[in-house]
């Protein structure tokens, strides 16, 4: 089942609130709405890049730092020494997510490195079948 609700415009304007964090409740079992694969991407590239509702700054701050530091996540959300090697490498003129609920599976385009707890999970835009990641529980 697919339901579309909502304007968005109210996106819009919740996304611009200075408490908001950038999130997804896409879930990934079965087949996955495609937020679970696209939610982060979209926002860089439909919410920044094409209709400027956020900085490039404030959009990653709102996915990193300030996401960890809400959840109480320690040594997450920044790049610095003796903080988990989590970073994402993309080409900030194409980074899109994809809509098509068909091919929900799709990853985002224009991601070219993740490296996950300081490993290279994605490669050159390729999945190097590593699983690096663990389930991160706040204090």
């Amino acid at each position: 089942m697919v339901d579309f609700y909502g304007l968005e415009e109210h996106v819009i304007g919740f996304m611009k609130r200075e408490e908001q964090n950038v999130c997804t409740d896409g879930l990934l079992s079965g087949k996955p709405h495609p937020r679970a694969y696209g939610s982060f991407p979209k926002i860089l590239g439909r919410y920044v890049r094409e209709l400027g509702v956020l900085e490039l700054e404030e959009a990653v701050y709102k996915m990193t730092k300030k996401a960890a530091t809400s959840f109480s996540i320690k040594e997450r959300g920044e790049l610095k020494e003796g903080y988990y090697a989590d970073i994402v490498i993309f080409d900030k003129d194409k980074v899109s997510g994809c809509d098509d609920y068909i091919d929900s599976m799709q990853y985002p385009v224009g991601i070219d490195y993740v490296i996950i707890n300081g490993n290279c999970v994605i490669e050159e835009g390729k999945y190097n079948h590593i699983k690096a990641g663990k389930v991160l529980k706040g204090e």
